[in-house]
């Protein structure tokens, strides 16, 4: 019996050296995947060998083999222990955060851009410790603190690094736990570039759809494009800055600044010659894209129902995909009547929190097209619930997107899982390095020829940072990179809406 047993254990050595082999072959091969090249290190460190426990009873032999065996496949037991951030360059300035639990794996999410990263720091004392998995009781406890557009970012942040963990977690990648995919890759739209001259804007118009394969563009429209042309715009001089535009990003702290005003009440309006000029842009940018590809437009400036419907009636020719953002979204009747005047799709939504809101403008049917931004809309199921509330009402969805990879990821998996989702903006094509923040768990490409990949098996988001590039974007003023975030550990009110 004992020559047998030593016969065996010799046996197992060679495997055993073998398998070491194998596995040092594997690691040094520049094909295999960083994932799988740091499994083959663990492996190649942990554990012992079955001809090393010849030698060992039966439960010495369980102990040892078992010893460091990952318990990261039990979600019931995962709990949330940290709450992390690195403050990417991105639209300048766009923070990534990161939810580290008790079984090494972690959630990735984003803060929505222009919005400050304690948006979601502050929640991290009322997430500690609970189960990442419970994703919808998660977020019924912290919606109390978003709002519309910026005000949501931590909210969103927080439930989009939940589902990439919940993911992870049971192995699946988040569409499926929204409930399925609807299709295996996500259509984008990205913005028409412009150019002095007509010649060279037909250049960059067939890079954009020849060479990277967009098939659906949007471009700006706005009154600055009239700025130093005379009697193209009434009370416009009293709306400029010291450089005389009238930005739509203006001094935060003046709220009377043209950039804080409301559309309908700047009084500023088009002159028939300024509707011309539009129109003109309009017809130009037509003329170079033709008519395949679908044209939205965007950016319009601060100006009320009757310029916008003045300016929509002489661009209808043109066969717009949509106008986006003629007023605030909070208007619901005014948009009613755009849209009922208008034969032009209308289009809004990337500033509105939560399904509720937006329900009005759905219900009347008072626009066409919604456009939720996942990083303020509520997350992943909330905007899945969106679509789907506005499918049952006849009203299609496109998508809002200005952030990193991250942000970016959780869009393609809420608009995989959603039916009646139109396209994606990208609104990062000709940032270089945007798409190198990130690597995908699968090996697939981010994006091929204008339409993002869907990942069908990696679990999560389907993501990891490509650390050394973030580090490379990190914002000036805060190059922590996941630094500790303890100072947000303890919570200090009672949270409770009702009594």
């Amino acid at each position: 019996m004992k020559s047998i047993i030593q016969q065996i254990a010799d046996q197992n050595r060679k495997l055993e050296s073998k398998e070491k082999e194998a596995i040092a072959a594997e690691i040094a091969n520049p094909a295999t995947t960083n994932n799988r090249r740091n499994f083959l290190k663990k492996t190649a460190l942990g554990g012992l060998a079955l001809g090393g426990l010849m030698h060992l009873s039966i439960e010495d032999t369980i102990a040892q083999t078992t010893q460091s065996v990952s318990r990261a496949s039990n979600p019931s037991e995962l709990k949330i222990t940290d709450m992390r951030y690195a403050l990417t360059t991105v639209l300048g300035g766009t923070a990534i955060i990161r939810i580290d639990t008790n079984q090494g794996i972690y959630g990735l999410g984003e803060v929505r851009d222009g919005a400050d990263v304690r948006y979601a720091l502050m929640l991290k004392s009322r997430i500690l410790g609970m189960n990442p998995c419970n994703v919808e009781m998660i977020f019924k406890s912290i919606r109390q603190f978003g709002g519309p557009s910026r005000q949501a970012g931590g909210v969103c942040g927080v439930e989009m690094a939940l589902w990439d963990l919940c993911g992870k977690a049971y192995n699946v990648p988040a569409w499926q736990l929204l409930g399925g995919r609807y299709r295996d890759k996500v259509r984008l739209y990205a913005d028409t570039p412009e150019s002095k001259s007509e010649e060279e804007q037909l250049k960059l118009i067939k890079y954009r759809t020849e060479e990277q394969g967009y098939t659906w563009l949007k471009m700006d429209l706005s009154i600055g494009e009239l700025k130093g042309i005379p009697g193209t715009l009434v009370n416009s001089k009293f709306w400029e800055n010291n450089d005389k535009n009238l930005a739509q990003w203006g001094d935060q702290s003046n709220y009377t600044s043209y950039g804080n005003t409301q559309h309908p009440f700047t009084g500023i309006q088009i002159t028939e010659k300024g509707i011309d000029i539009l129109a003109k842009i309009a017809d130009d940018t037509r003329n170079l894209v033709g008519y395949e590809i679908p044209l939205s437009t965007d950016h319009y400036g601060h100006f009320d129902l009757n310029n916008g419907i003045r300016l929509g009636k002489a661009l209808e020719k043109y066969r717009l995909a949509w106008m986006e953002d003629i007023v605030s979204w909070e208007l619901t009747d005014q948009w009613k009547t755009m849209s009922d005047a208008l034969e032009t799709p209308l289009l809004t939504g990337e500033d509105i929190y939560l399904l509720k809101n937006f329900k009005p403008l759905i219900d009347i049917h008072a626009v066409d097209i919604i456009h939720p931004d996942i990083s303020t809309s509520g997350g992943l199921l909330e905007t899945k619930r969106i679509g789907d509330y506005a499918e049952e009402h006849g009203v299609a969805m496109a998508m809002h997107q200005a952030g990193t990879p991250v942000s970016f990821m959780a869009n393609v998996h809420c608009a995989a899982a959603t039916q009646n989702f139109l396209a994606l903006e990208h609104h990062s094509v000709d940032l270089t390095w945007w798409e190198s923040l990130v690597k995908t768990t699968d090996g697939r490409q981010l994006i091929t020829k204008g339409f993002a990949n869907v990942p069908l098996d990696a679990p999560g988001l389907g993501i990891e940072l490509n650390d050394d590039v973030v580090k490379e974007h990190l914002h000036a003023k805060d190059k922590s990179f996941f630094g500790p975030t303890d100072e947000w550990n303890d919570k200090r009110s009672h949270d409770r809406v009702f009594s």
